[in-house]
């Protein structure tokens, strides 16, 4: 029987995407955007192992060029949720982390805060302070409200709630989650609920078919790779240090 790792990360790759073929493998400051995600991910203190599930070959190769641990998956999966499914299937772990890979600022403390935030609870994710009306409004930025135990009570890509007073504090979801082993499990036997296929947002199926949510904030604010302009608003926010680090193993011609 194989052991049961503590906590794995799985950062799902898909090759096709209607807004950005081949996201991935862009280029961000000399480095494809997975590689990025992928170094923040085995700096975690807290992670037993990380691995990259993709569905293409060149994806594959190309982790495997600097070092990361891929796995071939099935191109038909809906998510990354059921291509993280298929990987803790071969790999055993008590918790498994669906860390997006067009999040290439993500930090590991973020990842480190979310697998110590998971305690018992079947699901846990991240979400920041929404810090204008504009951000509120937009329906690329996904609201979320909780109760007083911390828990999801439900995530909108409509304003959310109803600001009828002032001071209620708005919060974005930041798309990193963690399940328990048996969570994942069960999470990937249900089909695509009412609520999700409305807003086109997954983790409400958790929440139509009763499973709790811890969710945790963080200072951490995301920006996520969906169009190729959007690389560019990256490229402004990373630190100097970070596009100097690239530039100097580019010239040793070191590779990780």
């Amino acid at each position: 029987m194989s052991s049961v790792i503590p906590a794995l990360i799985v950062i799902p790759a898909r090759y096709a995407s209607t807004r950005f073929p081949g996201k991935p493998l862009a280029i961000l400051n000399g480095k494809p955007m997975i590689q990025w995600v992928w170094e923040a991910a085995i700096k975690s203190k807290r992670a037993s192992r990380v691995l990259i599930a993709t569905d293409h070959d060149l994806i594959f190769k190309t982790v495997q060029s600097f070092g990361g641990e891929a796995m071939m998956t099935k191109k038909s999966h809906p998510s990354g949720t059921d291509r993280m499914a298929e990987v803790a299937r071969k790999i055993k772990a008590k918790v498994y982390l669906n860390l997006q890979g067009d999040e290439p600022l993500v930090t590991p403390e973020v990842i480190d805060q979310l697998l110590r935030g998971i305690g018992n609870s079947p699901m846990a994710t991240l979400v920041h302070r929404i810090d204008s009306l504009e951000e509120f409004h937009r329906p690329d930025v996904v609201k979320v409200v909780r109760n007083t135990k911390g828990e999801a009570l439900y995530f909108s890509r409509s304003p959310l709630p109803y600001l009828r007073e002032s001071g209620i504090p708005l919060l974005r979801h930041v798309g990193i989650y963690a399940f328990q082993a048996k969570a994942l499990r069960q999470f990937v036997t249900w089909k695509p609920s009412s609520l999700e296929r409305a807003e086109s947002l997954e983790q409400l199926r958790a929440i139509e078919n009763g499973m709790q949510i811890r969710v945790l904030e963080t200072p951490f604010q995301c920006f996520g790779v969906d169009t190729p302009e959007d690389l560019l608003r990256v490229i402004k926010r990373m630190k100097p240090s970070e596009v100097q680090g690239k530039n100097l193993k580019k010239a040793k011609g070191s590779k990780r």
